[in-house]
């Protein structure tokens, strides 16, 4: 039977507030995800859109290692424009597709320039104009480089919201889409970087650590 998209009517606000707490709790005893140690490093929209960029289908050593050659020789946008795709391949490598990202990174300063006079746009919808850049990139942007809401969607917050059937969905999209309707929008910003770190540690794809788990009661897996 396929799941339509839609949001768990047995969820309240306060279910919401509990799991944030929760999650929350178990996120600050843990290595915080990379886009977040950068973003409370700096709140620069250039570096936080490239690290975005870097860090998809990427473990955060790999990302935090290639930031550290990148941003001493491209520390704005000015100074990506003048790397060529090749010198890139060789700062970024060994990140996944690195070949791709490096093209992307090579057209991203004309594409920003052209289309928004040199400075990066602050929605979702003008982001994504931009190469290399998705959904789940220009959410993150959004939320830690402008302090905006929005709700970044990557594998770990699409498979355990289903998990927990606060969202019957199929795609990241629809998860997305079924979370703005849902969750109260204070809560937007910090469902991903909690969902990132939860599925890094413990509610894995396959073997999650379920003893002990701070939201175990709300899982539907756990109580069908």
């Amino acid at each position: 039977m396929s799941r339509k998209s839609s949001s768990a009517t047995r969820y309240t606000e306060a279910d919401y507030e509990v799991i944030h707490q929760r999650l929350s709790k178990a996120y600050s005893e843990v290595q915080a995800p990379i886009m977040d140690l950068i973003a409370a490093q700096t709140h620069d929209p250039y570096r936080i859109l490239v690290g975005t960029i870097l860090s998809a289908r990427t473990k955060d050593q790999t990302t935090a290692a290639a930031l550290e050659r990148l941003f001493p020789v491209a520390p704005d946008l000015e100074a990506l424009g003048r790397l060529s795709v090749e010198t890139l391949e060789q700062l970024i490598f060994p990140v996944g597709f690195y070949h791709t990202k490096a093209a992307h990174l090579a057209a991203l300063p004309k594409a920003v320039q052209e289309l928004f006079g040199g400075e990066i746009p602050k929605t979702v919808e003008d982001l994504v104009q931009l190469p290399g850049v998705g959904r789940k990139t220009a959410n993150l942007v959004v939320s830690l480089a402008f302090g905006l809401p929005a709700i970044c969607v990557d594998t770990h917050v699409h498979r355990i919201n289903n998990r927990l059937g606060i969202v019957r969905t199929q795609t990241p999209l629809e998860t997305e889409m079924a979370l703005r309707k849902c969750l109260p929008q204070h809560l937007w910003s910090a469902w991903n970087a909690i969902f990132v770190s939860f599925g890094q540690t413990r509610c894995r794809p396959i073997g999650p650590k379920c003893e002990g788990c701070p939201i175990a009661n709300y899982c539907q897996e756990a109580h069908p």
